[in-house]
């Protein structure tokens, strides 16, 4: 078992027995492309790893601009029929899906694990969640509202018609590979649109498998899958003529890319980017609770998560109380591989280059003279481990609270007024989520009022539902994951306007 021993903050890793160690069912190594997996026009491939033992798992084809064409082609012909369909014919399409899933829950978390290193309760939720966001998206589709038709000028009608945009380029992240897919194909779907798909070169395994178990089931070339790097495949699906609108979950910088790419043609672009998110916590906060809520929401997924509470602001009075609190709870995290225990709760980074990116940003702040309360270093391979760190009494105005590590790494800096803690948490460039910790009903109203954040929780943090929009504001990106809100992003209106006065 991990454990802070002795010297509080000294972790090391536990790792499967051999016998603990599932059998992973990969899925077949090639595009998706109008319902069945196809050789790339390029026999370059990319290497998958398990970022536990930094061993193979798999290779995918490293997709050309002429295997994004195809997909495209494919995608175009397939919308013209699906966009005609009714919602109760795409709700049914949706639900088929969700139970294809829920029907493979069991093979979908495994590899999941595999391929990001996260532990398996953490994947467990994934799938659920994906299962989850198919079914309410189903039913969602069928409740599309608009403007009532009417005679809004003497002597006409107008009828508002809600269409589909047709083909949507998506690119999905590597932090949660099947559920941030499922958050664009369903809203897409249930929209009237085809899908060409660009997952993360790094974990592309579980939405391969994915399409792999509904081929055959759902419309051929409504989804589409097409594997490879960033500055091929997801400049071409920017750039194509004939996709509508570019859908990205990811980093500011690639989102950014594809905003410049995607203006050239006008299309549309849905950008849910990164995130910086404060925890602001007052002097009469539930202190216990709030130090146990940064421990979940700020090492969950390692803290590979845009909306993770990463960056603590406390009030000046109960700060040193504050800490020992959460070093504490730190300090009983269980790090390992997923098949070491159904315990484990903090996995690796997912890759070579994110371990030294966040291995950096731990470099960084120890020579800016930054305190460690607990962590603060590199864990010893194979894999890509970092130990869970708190680094405390942090200074305003310092670089670590301003740039997104993605890692298990949390700030904790004070502040002495209301004024003071709104005017710091919203110094950040990024505006996806916040939390405030307070028992003060005035303050748990007019805060979050006043907080830049797309979603603002109070006395909690990184909670979510399928009913409820999911966005930014500011370098966090514009556009909104579920909800209906989400239907309204991935479809268009019409105006109709009938004269009869004549």
């Amino acid at each position: 078992m991990i454990m802070a021993s002795t010297e509080i903050g000294r972790f090391t890793v536990r790792r499967p027995r051999p016998d603990q160690i599932p059998v992973v069912d990969v899925p077949p190594a090639g595009h998706f492309v109008d319902g069945s997996f196809v050789q790339g026009s390029s026999p370059e491939v990319i290497d998958v790893l398990d970022p536990t033992t930094e061993e193979v798992l798999g290779s995918v084809p490293a997709g050309t601009i002429e295997d994004v064409d195809s997909a495209v082609e494919a995608a175009v012909e397939a919308q013209r029929s699906w966009g005609c369909t009714t919602p109760q014919e795409r709700s049914e399409v949706l639900s088929r899906i969700a139970d294809i899933v829920e029907a493979n829950r069991e093979a979908l978390a495994v590899l999941e694990s595999a391929n990001t290193g996260k532990p398996r309760s953490i994947a467990e939720d994934d799938v659920s969640n994906t299962i989850d966001t198919f079914r309410f998206m189903a039913g969602a589709g069928r409740t599309m509202t608009s403007l009532a038709g009417g005679d809004y000028a003497r002597g006409h009608t107008s009828v508002i018609l809600r269409e589909p945009v047709g083909v949507v380029g998506v690119i999905t992240p590597w932090n949660y590979p099947l559920l941030m897919a499922a958050w664009k194909i369903a809203p897409i779907l249930a929209a009237g649109n085809s899908v060409v798909l660009k997952p993360s070169e790094q974990t592309p395994l579980s939405i391969l498998k994915l399409a792999e178990l509904i081929a055959g089931h759902i419309p051929d070339g409504i989804v589409n899958v097409v594997t490879g790097l960033g500055g091929t495949v997801g400049q071409r699906l920017a750039e194509h003529p004939d996709i509508a609108l570019v859908a990205v979950t990811g980093s500011v910088p690639s989102g950014r890319a594809v905003a410049e790419t995607a203006s050239r043609s006008v299309k549309r672009v849905h950008l849910e980017l990164g995130g910086k998110a404060p925890v602001v916590v007052f002097a009469d906060a539930d202190l216990a609770a709030a130090a146990a809520g940064v421990r979940n929401a700020g090492f969950f997924n390692a803290g590979q998560d845009c909306g993770s509470a990463c960056r603590v602001l406390v009030h000046e009075s109960v700060a040193e109380e504050f800490t020992q609190l959460l070093v504490r709870e730190v300090g009983s995290l269980v790090v390992g591989a997923p098949a070491a225990g159904d315990d484990v709760e903090i996995g690796p980074m997912v890759s070579r280059p994110h371990f030294e990116r966040v291995r950096n940003s731990l470099a960084e702040a120890t020579a800016a003279g930054l305190h460690a309360a607990i962590g603060g270093a590199v864990l010893d391979g194979p894999g890509y481990f970092i130990e869970p760190t708190v680094f405390s009494a942090v200074p305003a105005g310092a670089p670590i609270t301003q740039q997104e590590i993605f890692g298990p790494v949390v700030t904790v800096e004070s502040f002495s007024t209301t004024d003071e803690a709104v005017a710091r948490a919203n110094e950040t460039p990024y505006g996806l989520s916040a939390s405030v910790w307070t028992r003060d009903a005035s303050l748990s109203l007019s805060v979050p009022k006043r907080l830049d954040f797309g979603t603002v929780w109070v006395n909690s943090h990184l909670v979510f539902a399928c009913e409820v929009p999911w966005g930014g504001f500011k370098g966090s990106g514009y556009g909104r994951d579920l909800s209906l809100y989400a239907l309204d992003d991935f479809s268009r209106t019409k105006h109709v306007m009938i004269n009869h006065s004549a």
